[in-house]
């Protein structure tokens, strides 16, 4: 049993999902692990983690407006405002999604559906360096 890890940054442009499922795979690739499980972890609390589809960008969109409806924007809604008034909603759209997947791997290869890519949810409108967390163990 071996363990490696890979501290990777996700560059965002503001709001919204940003992939790093090839990334990942190059990690693995790297680490000469064949079969385990890999744990990615989000060290922010304004940015999240997803599986989700990477097929069709309307999902993308749609996750966007679902979270637009269950955690607005808005001066006065809530009592943490003294970062903008996207900051709050972007802790609850983290405390909703995910801070860590665990991902299992054979072959050497993540064990993701067709459509499944791993994506950095970034909550906030303003442009950030995000810092991933890659850890597999296996053997």
């Amino acid at each position: 049993m071996r363990q490696v890890q890979h501290r990777l940054t996700v560059a965002t442009r503001g709001r919204g999902l940003f992939e790093f499922t090839r990334e990942a795979r190059a990690f693995l690739r790297e680490s000469g692990l064949t079969i385990g499980q890999m744990t990615v972890f989000c060290r922010h609390t304004s940015a999240s983690l997803l599986v989700q589809e990477n097929a069709d960008p309307s999902v993308v969109d749609d996750l966007l407006a679902f979270f637009d409806r269950i955690a607005p924007e808005g001066r006065g809604l809530y009592s943490h405002e003294n970062e903008g008034p996207d900051d709050m909603p972007a802790h609850l759209r983290t405390a909703l999604t995910q801070s860590s997947l665990v991902v299992p791997f054979a072959e050497g290869d993540l064990l993701l559906g067709t459509w499944q890519g791993i994506y950095l949810f970034e909550h906030r409108r303003a442009p950030h360096r995000r810092e991933v967390i890659l850890h597999a163990i296996g053997a």
